[in-house]
């Protein structure tokens, strides 16, 4: 991420903290290099387990050319895929979590570096906006759990 993309990264996130200098004053002075942010106003977020959701970026990363955000927690356990504000609330796929509005995230600094805890970025913010379209997201998750079973029947 070039210099200008890391600011704008960073004001990109802050910009739906209630107060976004906090935010990034949380990022600067905070141990844990994390903020609060609430989902839902630009972005919610889908959370999946890491056992489905580490194939299912390789399939994302495999069929567009970049993905929006995904975080991860330092156990692998989760991982959360950053797509539209309203897609939270309208999501139907079991063993998905969905934090939209009325919800708040632990996000890490967008820097690469940054020392952080609890949670990563496996796929930054750049600035632009950019989320997962959850369509995409849906099928590349298809592709992913139909692999797994696929490797569990020769296991």
């Amino acid at each position: 991420m070039t210099g200008s993309g890391a600011k704008s990264a960073v004001e990109w996130l802050a910009s739906v903290a209630p107060d976004p200098d906090a935010c990034r004053w949380e990022w600067e002075r905070n141990p844990l290099g994390v903020a609060l942010l609430p989902a839902g106003r630009l972005w919610d977020v889908l959370i999946l387990t890491g056992e489905l959701g580490y194939p299912t970026l390789d399939v994302l990363t495999r069929v567009i050319y970049r993905p929006g955000p995904v975080l991860a927690d330092f156990g692998d356990a989760r991982m959360g895929f950053f797509v539209p504000s309203g897609t939270a609330a309208r999501w139907l796929g079991t063993g998905v979590r969905g934090a939209g509005r009325g919800t708040w995230i632990v996000v890490p600094h967008p820097l690469p570096g940054r020392a952080a805890g609890g949670v990563r970025w496996l796929i930054p913010p750049d600035g632009s906006g950019t989320l997962t379209d959850p369509t995409v997201l849906e099928l590349a998750m298809h592709e992913a759990a139909a692999q797994l079973a696929r490797d569990d029947i020769h296991e």
